[in-house]
């Protein structure tokens, strides 16, 4: 058995080692995306959920100085808050980046008149691929539409998405579209999840950053990251990230052991910044 290929509670050696790199960062933040991250997949979005021990070590992260979670998903923003169930003050962004509530009072996605006009132009396409595929499951978003087909036969799947593909490029000339797992995806808003890791580094001046995702539009997220910062895939499928993990129990783990020796490394620093100050008025007392 080779380094890389020992595990440590389900974690990696290589990641293990990375994730405790990452816990000695100044400002850290910890970004994730939710739907088979954090919970496992399902067939009706509305019904997924956190893992109980991956929101445990999400509280427990967000409750240390100097360190940040965001959840970066492809859901609207109200969706991504009602299934989520994390604390407050846990940053979102949903929308592949084009919504965002950062805690700083501006929540939401602004669309200029074109955009919306072309809003309108979508929802009239869309409705014209429901009523050829009803078996087609349809989430409104705030700058788009997106079509489920979790839990079709795989031929009734792809001639669906086939015709949305086609038939909405060609009635809504711009439209973004981005396909994941058992999703297609439509927005007159062009951002991605990388766009959305820039502006999250801006906003908490994160110093280094951990993203974690297990789909296609993830890897806009990972591509956007900096040396010293941490991509982790989750589950198969090829990646540019160096790092995997195969679960979301697995997530609950890596979360679990990096809010420890982020909690390590702070208490270390608190301890050394006491004896610093203690040393500093024993010797201004001789």
């Amino acid at each position: 058995m080779t380094e890389q290929e020992r595990r440590f509670d389900g974690i990696p050696a290589d990641l293990l080692e990375a994730l405790r790199r990452l816990a000695r960062t100044s400002e850290l933040t910890v970004a994730l995306d939710f739907d088979g991250v954090l919970a496992p997949l399902v067939d009706r979005p509305s019904e997924a959920r956190s893992r109980p021990e991956s929101e445990q070590a999400i509280r427990e992260l967000v409750a240390l100085k100097a360190t940040k979670v965001a959840l970066v998903s492809g859901r609207a923003l109200e969706s991504l808050r009602t299934v989520s169930g994390s604390p407050e003050n846990v940053l979102l962004i949903g929308s592949h980046g084009a919504e965002y509530d950062l805690g700083d009072g501006r929540v939401g996605a602004a669309m200029t008149a074109e955009e919306r006009r072309a809003l309108s132009e979508l929802e009239h396409a869309v409705l014209g691929v429901v009523s050829r595929h009803p078996d087609v499951r349809v989430e409104q978003k705030p700058t788009g539409y997106a079509l489920h087909t979790r839990g079709l036969p795989h031929d009734v799947a792809q001639q669906a998405q086939r015709d949305a593909s086609r038939s909405i490029g060609n009635a809504v000339p711009g439209v973004t579209s981005r396909a994941g797992k058992d999703v297609l995806e439509f927005s007159v808003v062009r951002s991605t999840k990388g766009d959305a890791m820039q502006r999250l580094r801006l906003h908490t001046a994160a110093t280094s950053m951990l993203y974690a995702g297990d789909d296609v539009t993830d890897e806009d997220a990972f591509a956007a990251l900096e040396p010293g910062d941490v991509a982790v895939k989750v589950g198969q499928g090829s990646s540019v990230a160096p790092f995997r993990v195969r679960s979301t129990e697995d997530v609950s783990q890596m979360l679990r052991l990096l809010a420890g020796a982020r909690r390590n490394h702070l208490l270390g620093v608190a301890a050394s910044a006491r004896v610093a100050r203690a040393s500093s008025v024993g010797f201004g007392g001789e």
